[in-house]
């Protein structure tokens, strides 16, 4: 178990005083509570493990930041933050618990530093500022095919929305084919039965004269994969040798890539090498958390430098003028990785999450993230508050378009375009229209 050391100790206001906590990757709830409320935790053992920092179980009256924690004492003093040393390399777990009423204690599991400013967001902001990272690049405009098709996409709808587009005169820059057009996680170089060429795809995009975006999840393999079968050496193993169980999703177990390995290294290098001579330049990589779960590796490395030399790889094989957006990803130790960064856990065309566990997908949950993370837009890459979707179906739709609107960040469209009435077709319009600008 982890050993916390006191760092901090500060007299608060019970009744106005706020802390925020900053979760440990893309969907880990992060934001503000009252000293009062209980904060968001996994509802499961497997959402613990794909949505949480795994291993780091907070106990009941416990608020707990991963490498980032802020408290508001609401008496009129300013903020106080207590921020990792070295966020890239080490990323401490810092605590707060409250001590006859008004006291806050505050530890933490590593070197620390302490910060100030006047509002929690400021106070952020600050720290993110003090890292001196060069601004972002702009984020292009994009259409995803994920929350219309999800996994069932098909290479007829991608070229239905790609004549739509021009139909509708939507201003979309990069056309962005997500999860479903591979055989197998792992495997992503073979198609599934549902795409007849990825090359010829990208070129369909080009020549209509938008840029072709890909959906990955380099980290993950799956246990029925070519990839796993032909190459278990390739696996990060647990302490007893095993395979290291990285969550289950899409109704089967996880395994986690070892890129450490010059075999899996060697592969991750061609997979993105491919693509990019295929005609993509713009990545969403997905489920990251992956790269960076403790295990044993070839190379005997701690995780997080594993995590960071694996996404190197990657932005090596598709150069530095391709555009990269992380996902799912351990939000400290991806700085100074992405151009953009999903900022939030995932959207729904529903308000509420699963079980209320707010990493789970959902308006909600999305939204409260999402701009708890709001500091994070300019400085440490473009946020991504997750995809626009405006079609009458979706739950508090308008809601939802505005949430994304004002987070200024990666303005992405995710409907069947043919779908959209006249209010989703004139606030995707609007809304890419000023991101382009």
């Amino acid at each position: 178990m982890p050993h916390f050391s006191p760092v901090g100790s500060v007299l608060v206001d019970p009744r106005t005083a706020r802390v925020h906590e900053e979760g440990w990757q893309s969907w880990s709830p992060s934001g503000a509570y009252a000293l009062g409320t209980a904060p968001y935790r996994p509802a499961d053992d497997n959402w613990a493990t794909v949505c949480y920092r795994p291993g780091r179980t907070v106990p009941a009256g416990t608020f707990q930041g991963e490498g980032l924690l802020a408290l508001d004492p609401g008496d009129g003093s300013p903020v106080r933050l207590w921020a990792a040393a070295d966020p890239i390399h080490e990323v401490p777990s810092v605590r707060l618990t409250v001590r006859d009423g008004n006291i806050a204690e505050i530890g933490a599991d590593g070197p620390v530093k302490e910060w100030s400013g006047p509002d929690l967001q400021s106070a952020l902001a600050h720290w993110a500022d003090a890292l001196g990272l060069p601004a972002p690049r702009r984020a292009p405009t994009v259409w995803c095919s994920w929350y219309e098709y999800f996994t069932a996409v098909t290479e007829d709808d991608i070229h239905e929305n790609l004549r739509a587009m021009d139909t509708l005169d939507l201003p979309i820059d990069v056309v962005q084919i997500d999860d479903g057009y591979q055989r197998a996680l792992g495997d992503w170089l073979a198609l599934s039965g549902r795409f007849r060429s990825r090359g010829g795809i990208a070129d369909a995009i080009r020549a209509r004269g938008r840029r072709a975006g890909i959906w990955t999840a380099p980290f993950l393999v799956d246990p029925r994969s070519e990839t796993a079968a032909e190459h278990p050496d390739w696996l990060v193993r647990d302490t007893d040798g095993a395979p290291l169980h990285a969550g289950r999703n899409w109704g089967h177990d996880l395994y986690a890539l070892d890129t450490t390995h010059p075999g899996a290294a060697a592969y991750l290098t061609e997979v993105y090498a491919t693509l990019r001579a295929e005609g993509y330049d713009y990545f969403k990589t997905d489920f990251l958390y992956a790269g960076a779960l403790d295990g044993v590796r070839h190379t005997a490395t701690d995780a997080l430098t594993a995590y960071r030399a694996g996404v190197a790889l990657i932005r090596e094989a598709i150069g530095a003028d391709a555009y990269l957006l992380g996902c799912g990803a351990p939000i400290l130790p991806s700085i100074g990785l992405f151009d953009a960064m999903r900022v939030s856990p995932d959207t729904a065309p529903h308000r509420r999450p699963e079980a209320d566990d707010h990493s789970q997908p959902g308006q909600d949950p999305a939204e409260f993230t999402g701009t708890a993370r709001q500091w994070q837009h300019g400085r440490l890459w473009v946020n991504d508050p997750d995809c626009l979707m405006a079609r009458p179906t979706v739950e508090t739709r308008e809601r939802w378009a505005a949430h994304v609107e004002a987070t200024g960040g990666l303005m992405a469209s995710s409907d069947r375009l043919l779908s959209l009435d006249q209010w989703g077709v004139d606030t995707t319009r609007r809304l890419l229209t000023g991101a382009a600008r």
